[in-house]
């Protein structure tokens, strides 16, 4: 299906719809008005894979606020621990330790920003080792999905599993 990339008003925002069907759907299922503030998108593996991860569940809140601000592939997310913090009801202290781990684990990567003036303002942070993890996985979800519909057909998973030798 192409998207198609439409442009809404909402309370002074601009919302793009790049599937105004599946928009409509949303609106049916959320209702308009909730609809209307926005939403965003995220692959459905990434919570699929969350325990692959190794991703406990506030660090998989903090991770899918970081990805509601990335709305651009090129782009860096800069959300304050702050902001981010009121909205999951956790201290910016738990927000940062949260950090922390998603940068072992390689999901993140935080850098430190400075104003002109030299003062500190909001880490900048890459998802790209999110991505890179979720692409890296991506091939068995895959497989697991193709063994699926194997179960439904003539010879079931044996003639699939057979077929790939």
């Amino acid at each position: 299906m192409t998207p198609v990339a439409t442009k809404t008003e909402a309370k002074g925002e601009k919302v793009v719809s790049l599937f105004p069907q599946d928009q409509k759907e949303s609106e049916k299922k959320w209702g308009k008005a909730v609809m209307a503030h926005g939403y965003c998108i995220f692959p459905s593996i990434l919570l699929r894979a969350q325990g692959r991860l190794g991703v406990n569940a506030q660090e998989m809140i903090v991770l899918l606020q970081l990805a509601e601000h990335w709305w651009k592939a090129g782009n860096k997310v800069y959300p304050s621990k702050e902001v981010i913090a009121q909205r999951i009801g956790l201290s910016a202290k738990q927000v940062q330790r949260h950090v922390k781990r998603l940068e072992e684990l390689k999901l993140v990567q935080r850098r430190e920003r400075y104003r002109s003036g030299g003062s500190r303002t909001t880490n900048e942070y890459d998802l790209s080792g999110l991505v890179a993890k979720l692409k890296a996985i991506e091939p068995e979800f895959a497989e697991v999905k193709r063994l699926k519909a194997a179960v439904t057909k003539a010879g079931g998973i044996k003639a699939a599993l057979a077929g790939m030798q």
